[in-house]
């Protein structure tokens, strides 16, 4: 296991001088949405945004990718695939340029040559269009792509809609997200699939031709108004609306959980609280948010109560940890674009003390999102330049916990407000 991850540690150095983009570690989301293009069309494979912020660390994961990621990841560094490079016995030196198999050298030219390369071929260019104008296409690959979920309660089938029969390939398949287990084979010849979610959220579904994606879209998975549930092992157990949620608080009791015959030791459960599509999508750009909560359940595994809030959106989500104070090392945060471990930045200021409530908020000032926690600025990071809407908010407990005050605003109007001992909700 060390080995492989030594060798994959390698890969990732030589593609990194192959790009010539500085430290990885200031990369944005827009340099791993170009490696992806870059990826695809040198290899003819598509490895996912997010599979490559895995890869590169911007997202925990303690796994090694799947033998296909090796293999492009490999092809894209310049080997015949990930045995090849592994079995290849020198370790670039680097502290010097790497050397790259011939077919991968770029060719630099002087800047005055380079200008009359680069009008030449934009001539060459031009007279192919011109000359083929009114010759006939060859017959392009046609791919449709579409989804409709059947209902607004969890779990919800949706019902993808597709063409694929100008496939070259039997190896269909439709990704119900980023996460590659999620995919499913598919008869190239029909065009009706069902998929079951479990969970409510954000997804892009893919279509996917081999190893090609070539087709994607957005799909909201919402609740009807707050959903409750406990991790299973397969299913998640789905909590009744009177057992949690009351009009001043969201809170479920132990006794809740053990009627259900899941053991809170020696693994405390995992609780969630999800509410998806029920308001007007909020735009980061002139937002804040606020809430109270509570964890309580510190016994046995539970010690560090780690708890954490996420604001969905259609993107990138935000996800805000909480634990006591002794253990924010294990913290993980998420502001869009960045990610940021506790193994690797101070994250002390989310180190709480759970036995009394703490208020958690978050706002756009300028061009950065500021966190807050018990009104003391916690952390702050760049503000996204894209369009991004949050659609959801979900809560999670090792253990168990309470929320209440929770508020979200769009400049200064309340989009959604609950738990105090009032329900506030503007929506279509």
């Amino acid at each position: 296991m060390l080995s492989d991850i030594s060798e994959l540690l390698r890969c990732k150095k030589i593609i990194e001088r192959k790009l010539d983009w500085g430290p990885c570690e200031n990369w944005q989301s827009t340099d791993f949405e170009n490696l992806n293009q870059l990826i695809l069309d040198e290899t003819g494979i598509s490895l996912s945004v997010s599979t490559l912020r895995r890869i590169w660390g911007r997202v925990e994961y303690n796994h090694l990718p799947s033998v296909t990621t090796l293999n492009t990841l490999a092809k894209f560094a310049g080997f015949q695939d990930w045995r090849s490079f592994v079995k290849k016995p020198v370790v670039p030196n680097l502290n010097s340029p790497v050397n790259f198999p011939e077919k991968n050298r770029r060719i630099r030219f002087p800047k005055k040559k380079l200008v009359w390369i680069s009008a030449a071929g934009f001539l060459i260019g031009l007279i192919s269009i011109l000359a083929f104008r009114n010759i006939g296409k060859p017959k392009k690959e046609e791919y449709t792509f579409s989804s409709q979920p059947t209902t607004r309660e969890i779990p919800n089938s949706v019902i993808f809609t597709y063409d694929a029969s100008d496939s070259p390939t039997d190896s269909v398949f439709i990704q119900q997200s980023w996460d590659s287990r999620k995919r499913t084979l598919i008869d190239k010849n029909l065009n009706k699939h069902t998929s079951i979610y479990y969970e409510p959220g954000f997804y892009i579904a893919k279509l996917i031709i081999g190893e090609k994606i070539v087709k994607e879209h957005k799909l909201t998975i919402p609740t009807k108004g707050w959903l409750g549930t406990i991790d299973g092992k397969k299913i998640p157990v789905y909590l009744k609306d009177f057992e949690f949620v009351k009009p001043d608080v969201m809170r479920l009791p132990i006794s809740v959980i053990t009627e259900k015959n899941i053991s809170m030791q020696p693994e405390p459960p995992y609780v969630h609280y999800f509410i998806v599509g029920n308001f007007d999508p909020v735009s980061l750009k002139n937002f804040s948010f606020s809430t109270a909560i509570k964890h309580e359940y510190r016994e046995g595994a539970a010690v560090c109560q780690m708890a954490s809030i996420t604001l969905l959106t259609d993107d990138i989500p935000i996800v805000i940890p909480l634990s006591v104070k002794g253990c924010v090392s294990e913290l993980n945060m998420l502001s869009i674009d960045n990610y940021i471990s506790g193994k690797k930045a101070d994250l002390s200021a989310f180190g709480v003390d759970f036995s009394v409530w703490n208020e958690v908020s978050c706002k756009t000032t300028a061009d950065k999102i500021q966190y807050f926690i018990n009104d003391k600025l916690a952390a702050e990071y760049p503000l996204p330049s894209r369009e991004i809407k949050i659609i959801g908010i979900s809560y999670t407990f090792q253990g168990t916990g309470a929320v209440k005050n929770v508020s979200l605003k769009s400049g200064d109007k309340t989009i959604f407000g609950a738990f105090n001992n009032k329900i506030i909700l503007s929506n279509k």
